[in-house]
């Protein structure tokens, strides 16, 4: 009897416990930085990353599309029973149950292996990096200055026949590098350091673009997973976001941010390319939102190279829009939201308040 009591009990303590250990951490950052992110984090993610890497493929999606495949068996075969009548008519419960007892663990598991790198401490802190409003002349001025440093960038990289920006070692090489820009960042931002397994591509990664995702992190086997469907400008900095969540800063503005910085560090121009790339989108969206006829002036000083580029990831995108990618975006919204990111989707616009707070350090 105990014995079932306690099956029947798991999830919810499961759940419960997580929600507590969630609500906690919420309450000292300090404290998430030093006992979990800084330490704990660090030490269970790297040994996780480094063997898990050993396999050439992404032990993730294979994970994630035999679960779906399981689930989805379950399903079929628990309503064809339960159709039947007989004995059959327990089999719906016991399937839900058992449903409801794996979200619970793979929410307990997420909070453990992850989730809490939520609420550590924001970068800003960790970098010395001070974040206070801007004016729209004060973002003008950065985007002025990345349009100037990415167009002086763009010249040293290789075309396609379009004259659309190309790597010359493609995907793998890229992954393969990635790691260069961590080294160095961590030179002066340790936080960034650590021996991680590389980033790896996903198979069905023409899928995966109808959801609107260039990259995931899975927190089970710590891997960071890129879409390698996208153009070629954005796949460096899209591996260093991913590696980004991967060495435990959980926030998709500051993982943007951190994919800007690695980049930017890394001796290779592709690589610096991508992540100014990046920053520049970012920031460019920025002034749209609050000035058009000032992002119309700063627009035109966007190089031609720059212009076929961002030409070409805008139509890439094009092509992939309709119901999956708009239930996609509302599930991660909901997602942001659920772990505290209160801006949900718009928080990724923050990261033009870190791009702004290096710019004033870099220029006082």
């Amino acid at each position: 009897m105990k014995k079932k009591l306690f099956k029947r009990l798991l999830p919810v303590f499961l759940f419960a416990f997580g929600t507590l250990l969630v609500y906690i951490a919420s309450l000292s950052p300090e404290l998430v930085e030093k006992a979990y992110s800084g330490t704990l984090y660090r030490v269970i993610a790297q040994a996780l990353s480094l063997i898990t890497g050993i396999f050439p493929f992404s032990l993730a999606e294979l994970a994630v599309t035999a679960l779906t495949a399981a689930v989805i068996y379950a399903l079929v075969r628990t309503m064809s029973l339960a159709v039947k009548g007989g004995a059959g008519r327990n089999v719906l419960p016991r399937f839900l149950f058992n449903i409801v007892t794996l979200a619970s663990f793979i929410y307990f598991s997420f909070i453990l292996l992850w989730g809490l790198n939520y609420h550590r401490l924001p970068f800003s802190s960790i970098a010395g990096l001070n974040v206070r409003p801007a004016s729209v002349e004060e973002l003008k001025k950065v985007c002025e200055y990345l349009v100037e440093r990415t167009n002086q960038l763009r010249s040293k990289v290789e075309e396609d026949s379009y004259g659309v920006m190309q790597l010359a070692d493609g995907s793998r090489g890229v992954f393969s590098r990635a790691y260069k820009g961590y080294d160095k960042a961590s030179e002066i931002y340790p936080a960034l350091g650590g021996r991680y397994g590389r980033p790896k591509g996903v198979i069905l990664s023409h899928l995966m673009s109808y959801t609107g995702i260039s990259g995931v992190y899975f927190p089970f086997t710590a891997e960071a997973n890129v879409n390698t469907a996208i153009p070629d400008c954005m796949l460096p900095s899209t591996a260093c976001h991913e590696m980004a969540h991967q060495r435990g800063f959980a926030r998709e503005d500051e993982a943007n941010y951190i994919a800007y910085l690695a980049c930017s560090f890394h001796p290779d121009a592709d690589f610096q390319y991508s992540g100014n790339l990046l920053a520049l989108i970012h920031s460019l969206n920025a002034l749209y939102d609050h000035d058009r006829d000032k992002f119309k002036e700063v627009r035109k000083k966007c190089s031609e190279g720059v212009a076929r580029d961002l030409a070409a990831l805008n139509e890439f995108w094009e092509r992939y829009e309709g119901p999956v990618e708009d239930l996609s975006s509302t599930i991660n919204d909901a997602y942001l939201k659920a772990n505290m990111q209160k801006e949900g989707i718009h928080s990724y616009g923050r990261m033009v308040d870190l791009l702004i707070a290096e710019y004033r350090m870099k220029n006082p």
